[in-house]
């Protein structure tokens, strides 16, 4: 696989997602469309979306509900992409969600390997490749970010790091659809900055790789230490996202 299939193989994913066409991803125009349900769609995704603006970099396509569209296409009409998800312009989406009883939830940067830079680094532990028969047991906290008790049906790989037999670090990833798994990661804390977790990463993504599989790995924009790893294991950003969600959703997020 090279980076033109992984890339495209992203972007039919985000079709489905979006409810439009690969080829909206690479045009030079702004797309709206009306968000629907579809089984082949991301797991852990909610839709139909009421409101979610995707750009690889050249445009945004955005999956909406009906009563949106007007609101949306004003709104990326009139300040350039890259400025459409951030503030102080995002405050200006934000007004016009208010209305509906929404504001903007989600917002992540994605990250695709770079088969030209992708490649195992070195671990100075001992490290396993584990099914998930081996992982079952380390449903804890400190595992959260790698693996996921909500959706654990679809945590299907990992790359645990040991030391004396003791789990120190954990590369896990779900199978968030047929052609894309999402790989988290998780450190202990006394084990940080020691390279486990981009030689997790790598490993895993890899591994994931080897079955057909595109890997891809999301974090917010604001957290350094996550995209930095990214960075090291061989990924590079490929597109950004932002979501919309009741604010009944948003609520019981921040207790």
């Amino acid at each position: 696989m090279n980076n033109k299939e992984v890339i495209e193989i992203a972007m039919q994913q985000s079709a489905i997602d979006s409810n439009c066409c690969m080829a909206d991803f690479r045009s030079n125009e702004n797309k709206v469309v009306q968000s629907v349900n579809n089984s082949k769609a991301r797991k852990y995704l909610r839709l139909p979306f009421s409101c979610d603006l995707t750009s690889y970099g050249n445009n945004i396509v955005a999956s909406v509900s009906e009563e949106l569209i007007k609101e949306v296409e004003w709104y990326i009409a009139k300040y350039p992409v890259e400025h459409c998800f951030e503030t102080p312009n995002i405050h200006k989406l934000v007004e016009r969600l208010k209305p509906y009883d929404l504001n903007v939830c989600f917002m992540g940067e994605y990250f695709l390997p770079d088969m030209e830079v992708l490649k195992p680094l070195p671990c100075q532990y001992e490290t396993k490749v584990m099914e998930p028969e081996h992982f079952n047991k380390y449903y804890l906290s400190e595992w959260g970010n790698a693996l996921c008790e909500k959706r654990k049906e679809l945590d299907c790989l990992a790359v645990g790091a040991f030391d004396n037999g003791r789990l120190i670090g954990l590369a896990a990833c779900s199978a968030d659809c047929d052609t894309m798994w999402q790989i988290g990661i998780d450190v202990l804390p006394e084990y940080r900055r020691q390279g486990i977790a981009s030689s997790l990463t790598s490993r895993l993504a890899i591994k994931i790789l080897d079955r057909g599989i595109v890997p891809f790995y999301c974090c917010a924009w604001s957290n350094l230490k996550s995209a930095r790893n990214a960075i090291k294991s061989g990924f590079r950003p490929a597109w950004v996202q932002v979501t919309a969600r009741e604010n009944s959703f948003i609520a019981e997020m921040n207790e």
